[in-house]
């Protein structure tokens, strides 16, 4: 993983607006379990890549992604293609079935505000899935797509590097119900083992992986009340210790972490504190954190890092870019936000990032696509200008001041040296001028 050795890298999050021709004609028709012309497929895939990383390139960003164009559902249920094991069920909504997805805190306290939304942005689900055989990871061949398509769009391009976003443990098909397992352990394990095999083969192909994990903080929202903290911080032990060991022994400098409170345009007022989960996110092992700290309700809490330690060689991406709001962030806030982290935690151990995805299912825009590349446009012209203040004496300037330095340490040593010399010379004169002096007294 690349550092910010004499500037702040820029990256986002990964998911990104896909192109309305491909999510019409092919990704939409997937999730509806619709024969597609896969050549076709394929061919508009790989362009719609190749083209994203370009446009990334463009605006400025250093560590890009493929933007997650090869997957047919959201960022977290992609892996219903990818899994075996699950099964959907129709969830009859007319019926008074309820929609696993409608739950949590924020929702009863907003109840009027989220029904608007779900008639706006039409989250209300038709299918429950069920967990009712052995998991197993059987999406080799759609992973080696993808990787393949990112390569090769990455060489035609000079971008630092790249990195392909996946679900972790936690955030693999929220909301899930098991039938198969004796118990959640037994699951959330299995899951861990096939999730791993997307982890290593990103990581063998020569890319970072980035484990995105919004449902490690969401779960409070949905757990507490009537559940504790304590209650949470144990279902959250649970999943951190998952992917622990569906990562041990995966180099950790090629492994991405990122935790939000869920990427939803809504109040978030019951969102759990960041300093309440930190010494759990910061136990994962892995080379980077990629964590959610533009938006009001959690900006402040870059505070917590006069007292929380970065562990050491990880690396700090905070979020300086919200994927929320269709106002474009100012590049001289980009930049404060760049440099108060920057200075808590060291410059070379910042790269600058967004908060959250800008899309986070084929059909799912937090803003519009135009205001996607101005707002990574801000994010690049903010840590250029963060470079600048973080960076204010250039190599040149830093060697000639130590060399200055150097050379004044060794003038005033060579004063000082001198200094003692002329004294000690007017100490060794004083005795025989007395004596002189007594012999004169003696003959008068």
């Amino acid at each position: 993983m690349q550092r910010s050795t004499n500037r702040i890298l820029t990256t986002h999050v990964g998911s990104l607006i896909r192109p309305k021709q491909l999510v019409d004609d092919f990704l939409l028709p997937l999730q509806r379990d619709e024969h597609i012309d896969q050549v076709a497929f394929q061919r508009e895939l790989k362009r719609t890549v190749a083209d994203v990383v370009h446009r990334q390139e463009e605006a400025g960003i250093d560590v890009v992604s493929d933007g997650e164009f090869g997957k047919a559902y959201s960022w977290s249920q992609y892996v219903l293609t990818r899994l075996d094991g699950f099964e959907k069920r129709t969830v009859n909504i007319a019926a008074g079935e309820k929609d696993p997805f409608e739950k949590g805190a924020d929702r009863e306290k907003f109840r009027a505000f989220y029904d608007e939304l779900d008639g706006k942005e039409r989250t209300r689900r038709s299918v429950d899935v069920v967990c009712t055989g052995p998991i197993k990871y059987t999406g080799h061949a759609e992973l080696q797509r993808d990787i393949e398509d990112f390569k090769e769009a990455l060489a035609k391009s000079n971008v630092v590097e790249g990195f392909l976003p996946v679900a972790a443990p936690a955030s693999v098909i929220p909301d899930r119900r098991n039938e198969y397992y004796k118990t959640d352990e037994e699951l959330v394990y299995a899951i861990a083992d096939a999730m791993r095999e997307q982890y290593k083969a990103i990581i063998d192909a020569g890319l970072l992986v980035q484990i995105d994990d919004a449902r490690a903080a969401v779960t409070y929202d949905r757990m507490v009340p009537p559940g504790t903290m304590k209650d949470f911080r144990k279902w959250l032990k649970l999943y951190m210790d998952a992917l622990n060991y569906a990562i041990k022994g995966l180099p950790e400098e090629k492994i991405r972490y990122h935790v939000c409170w869920g990427s939803w345009p809504g109040p978030h007022t019951t969102d759990v504190p960041w300093r309440e989960i930190a010494d759990m996110v910061l136990d994962i092992n892995c080379g980077a954190y990629v964590l959610e700290m533009a938006n009001p309700r959690h900006e402040h809490e870059w505070n917590d890092w006069k007292t929380i330690k970065l562990p050491k060689g990880r690396v700090l991406i905070p979020g300086v870019i919200s994927h929320a709001t269709n106002i474009v962030e100012h590049p001289e806030l980009v930049k404060e936000r760049i440099v108060r982290v920057a200075n808590l935690v060291g410059r070379e151990n910042v790269i600058a990032g967004t908060d959250c995805g800008f899309a986070q299912a084929p059909t799912a825009k937090r803003v519009h696509e135009s205001i996607q590349w101005a707002k990574l446009e801000a994010l690049a012209e903010g840590a250029a200008l963060a470079s600048k203040e973080l960076w204010k004496k250039g190599p040149k300037k830093a060697a000639a001041k130590k060399a200055a330095k150097k050379s004044a340490k060794k003038a005033t040593k060579k004063a000082a040296k001198k200094a003692t010399k002329k004294a000690s010379k007017k100490i060794a004169k004083k005795p025989a001028v007395k004596k002189k002096a007594a012999k004169k007294k003696a003959r008068r």
